[in-house]
């Protein structure tokens, strides 16, 4: 949406983007089992941190914090090889993990909790406005935009906001806004009818938005947020809740200016395996919603200096490759597969996910797994997987059956799980010859 103000670049310069890394990130298990929700894999080469940390470096955002507390190595390693300004382009993407201090001596409860916690690091850069934002979410936006959006009508907190269907308000915060973009009524994740009747766009407001659609659609709340600074501190000093959603945005509808930022492009939460799912299959379209290619709205992530993927005698269709991947005789349809993957002849791949690798295995190696009995690093001879993501560093054996036999929505067991009927193969698992899940 255009606000109609354009900012200076040097306005830009004072903004301070503070990422939230989550917690537990338990909807997304297995996958976040040994890794921080922002550090998972995503279209083939990415992390879902790279999502957020582009649209600001695109948007002339450079002062970025990263706030995490569980499973933050591999998310800290990403960030310190990946992203690194030199003297002639001032900035930071700084990651600042849970600590305990004389004055606190708890980990981050919540979203508010944690900035909260952490706003004296912020402040000692005597920040212009405070851009929060999620790290799960596939989405391009231009920050510019929402902060010229933000300081022309005056708010002292503005909210991006999506339309989503009813199938799904009941998954995020959704709120009413008058004719002036201020909200006027808020509320966190609420599945009772009544309310959701009460909140559903009117047919006024969806001629005013340009939609032309006769089912219900509410304004969802994107979890994206700019606060002028003395308000933030206000807002948290006065209410010592966790949850931004939950707890602090709800108090201040009423007693603060708080304007709704309309954003119609493409926006995704990955927060679960099913959305995460389906979000990262979407891109194997021609002309996916999220659009990797644009020169005006790059993808950054940590240059890997990998050589070429190559192929033998494949058939692969609708796909994502990642490079320093090696394909021998293999059928890959409509399926991502990343860095450094290697699948043998025989094999056939439909629907799945696949992380790729962390190193390739060299002789020494291979011969060692093979008198273990192990299987070689990869997807063996003549093996088949459909509807399934598999992680990083996986072993599978040949003649691998991942199809969900037995039609399960929800499993666990120590090499594998199934979430809304997608299996997914955990990081490193030992899959032996012949097995069938």
């Amino acid at each position: 949406m255009k606000s109609g103000k354009s900012l200076r670049l040097a306005d830009l310069k004072s903004v301070i983007a503070i990422i939230l890394g989550g917690g537990r990130g338990e909807r997304l298990h297995p996958l976040t089992q040994y890794r921080a929700k922002p550090a998972v894999p995503v279209v083939g080469k990415y992390r879902l941190v790279d999502i957020p940390i582009s649209n600001c470096i695109n948007s002339y955002i450079r002062n970025i914090f990263v706030l995490t507390q569980f499973n933050s190595a591999s998310l800290n390693k990403h960030i310190n090889l990946t992203y690194k300004f030199d003297v002639f382009n001032e900035g930071f993407v700084e990651v600042l993990a849970a600590e305990q201090t004389t004055e606190c001596k708890d980990w981050f409860k919540g979203t508010a909790d944690a900035v909260r916690q952490c706003l004296h690091h912020f402040e000692d850069r005597d920040p212009s406005h405070y851009l929060i934002l999620s790290g799960d979410q596939l989405y391009t936006m231009d920050f510019k935009e929402m902060i010229a959006h933000h300081i022309s009508t005056g708010a002292e907190l503005s909210i991006a906001a999506n339309v989503v269907s009813r199938d799904k308000a009941s998954e995020y915060g959704i709120m009413k806004i008058d004719k002036n973009a201020k909200i006027t009524a808020f509320v966190e994740k609420t599945s009772d009818p009544a309310i959701l009747d009460d909140f559903k766009l009117s047919d006024e407001a969806k001629a005013n938005s340009g939609i032309k659609s006769d089912e219900d659609l509410f304004l969802a709340s994107m979890g994206i947020y700019i606060f002028n600074p003395k308000f933030m501190r206000k807002a948290l000093e006065e209410n010592l809740m966790e949850d931004f959603g939950k707890h602090i945005i709800p108090g201040l509808i009423e007693h603060a200016k708080v304007c709704a930022y309309p954003f119609d492009g493409y926006w995704e939460d990955v927060g679960t395996v099913k959305s995460y799912y389906e979000a990262s299959l979407i891109m194997t379209r021609k002309f996916p919603p999220f659009d990797l290619y644009s020169p005006a709205s790059k993808i950054y992530t940590r240059p890997r200096y990998l050589p070429n993927s190559k192929f033998y005698h494949s058939n692969i269709t609708h796909s994502l490759v990642a490079e320093g991947s090696i394909v021998e005789g293999a059928t890959i349809v409509n399926s991502v597969v990343g860095l450094r993957s290697v699948i043998f002849s025989g094999v056939f791949i439909k629907d799945a996910i696949l992380l790729g690798c962390d190193y390739y295995e060299n002789l020494v190696q291979a011969e060692n797994a093979r008198n273990q009995g192990l299987p070689p690093l990869g997807i063996g001879n003549d093996t088949h997987i459909e509807r399934a993501i598999v992680d990083k560093n996986v072993r599978m054996g040949r003649n691998v059956r991942i199809i969900n036999k037995d039609n399960l929505m929800e499993f666990d067991c120590p090499t594998y799980s199934i979430r809304d009927g997608i299996v997914v193969i955990k990081k490193g698992a030992i899959i032996p010859d012949n097995t069938v899940i």
